[in-house]
């Protein structure tokens, strides 16, 4: 598997995230996020909000992502944005690193520090939760390190989730949504975004490794794809047939630079290459978004 990079020069890249022709991605430093369509050309957006890293398309084409302060949206054909959720039980949410659609309009996020998790650093309390389309908010697994890529398999049975400088881990979903079992997936520590494709393999991205790793459904190692960065941060499928994998990189100092509160250079990069199995088809969220940039507690009810 070969990767270009189709994207460079910005400080530390997230949020990878197909939408039809077009790509979408953040730079949690710089701030904002970006589409770019297939000819380069890209699109920016929101730049003052940052520590965006995860997003997932609405099935009006707004698009819903994390970040400071919580959940927020964009529509990218009027530009207008707002808060999704910043609170839960009343307690304002400090950051949302990962989020990925739950197959029924909600969507399950992870909550985030305040500021980047340092490893030498006693560990802080972060969760995962899923917010359904009503408003509804479930606390679904707390006192997590660092809570990180999120996906589920192609039966929608088991959640995995990156929980960084631990693994990845695997959890049954259950009847009512809620998950139980949880059990180390796979080692590899350096664990940032993931992505599922169609026979369940589950590919990693290394934060410290400089490559992608291919986990099979049974636990066992299957594939090392190296990429032309040490970090590398998340990926995603897309394309008409989900086959084009495009990932997203810190450069190679980028995470360095980021522990020693420096901004990093700018070599971040966005690549693109092309996968043998097919990933999962991302599914689409249901919220009826306002529409106006009042923020709100949560997602008024369809």
């Amino acid at each position: 598997m070969e990767f270009r990079a189709i994207a460079t020069g910005y400080c530390f890249l997230e949020a990878p995230r197909a939408d039809g022709d077009a790509v979408w991605f953040s730079d949690p430093v710089l701030g904002g996020l970006r589409r770019i369509w297939p000819d380069g050309r890209v699109d920016e957006f929101v730049p003052d909000r940052k520590r965006i890293g995860g997003a997932a398309i609405n099935e009006d084409g707004a698009i819903v992502f994390g970040g400071m302060s919580g959940l927020a949206w964009l529509d990218p054909s009027t530009r207008r944005a707002g808060m999704l959720l910043d609170a839960i039980d009343g307690s304002p949410i400090p950051a949302v690193n990962d989020i990925f659609p739950d197959g029924k309009g909600g969507l399950y996020f992870g909550t985030s520090h305040a500021a980047p998790q340092k490893p030498d650093e006693p560990p802080q309390t972060t969760a995962l939760h899923r917010l359904d389309t009503d408003g509804h908010i479930t606390l679904l697994w707390d006192g997590l390190r660092v809570a990180n890529g999120i996906g589920l398999s192609p039966d929608g049975r088991r959640l995995y989730l990156n929980e960084s400088w631990l693994g990845t881990f695997a959890y049954d979903v259950t009847v009512d949504g809620n998950l139980s079992n949880r059990t180390l997936f796979s080692a590899q520590q350096d664990c940032d975004g993931l992505a599922v494709d169609r026979e369940g393999g589950v590919w990693v991205a290394c934060f410290l490794s400089g490559m992608i790793i291919r986990v099979l459904p049974n636990g066992k190692p299957d594939r090392r794809v190296q990429i032309l960065a040490k970090n590398v941060t998340s990926l995603c499928f897309g394309g008409a047939e989900w086959r084009d994998l495009y990932v997203t990189t810190g450069g190679d100092e980028g995470l360095d630079a980021l522990m020693k509160g420096s901004p990093p250079p700018r070599t971040a990069s966005l690549y693109h290459g092309r996968a043998e199995v097919p990933g999962l088809a991302t599914p689409v969220t249901r919220f009826c978004l306002p529409r106006d940039s009042r923020p709100s507690r949560a997602a008024p009810p369809c």
